[in-house]
């Protein structure tokens, strides 16, 4: 039951997250290699629990026939029930496959003071940083790390 209502969750927030990859929005505009397609959309699984997804732009994101991939960076402000405000910083990773020039990645999060003991809300999502690697340039540094001794 609950891997239906992931799974209905994610393809929810994949269909609200591809609009907005094709809303012509797909160059980022201060001329970085990846942007947000749009704001993340945060969707609710339980009390607690948490996905938020993110509509990554990448046109200018390394080669197209290499792809790319990298981190994003992002604060998440929650409150519980009793008024408790909270305040973290999370990382999720991302990839863009060769020739492709948008994508999408979800994380998984819970937020609570102590677990599941309170109904959460999530206040404000803001993206601190987005990094983006070639995906040659990180296919060698994998290989050397391999190689070395």
């Amino acid at each position: 039951m609950t891997y239906k209502i992931s799974a209905s969750l994610i393809v929810a927030a994949t269909a609200a997250a591809l609009p907005g990859l094709s809303n012509g929005a797909t160059t980022p505009a201060s001329g970085k290699p990846v942007s947000l397609s749009q704001e993340p959309v945060v969707m609710r699984l339980s009390k607690d629990e948490f996905r938020i997804a993110f509509g990554i732009n990448a046109d200018r994101c390394g080669t197209r026939a290499n792809g790319c991939n990298g981190v994003i960076r992002y604060r998440v402000d929650w409150k519980t029930e009793d008024g408790t405000m909270r305040s973290e910083i999370k990382r999720v990773s991302y990839a863009v496959v060769p020739r492709s020039s948008q994508s999408l990645t979800v994380d998984r999060q819970y937020f609570d003071t102590a677990e599941g003991a309170h109904t959460t809300e999530i206040v404000k999502v803001s993206v601190d940083m987005i990094t983006c690697v070639d995906g040659a340039e990180a296919r060698s540094a994998r290989t050397a790390s391999i190689a070395a001794p």
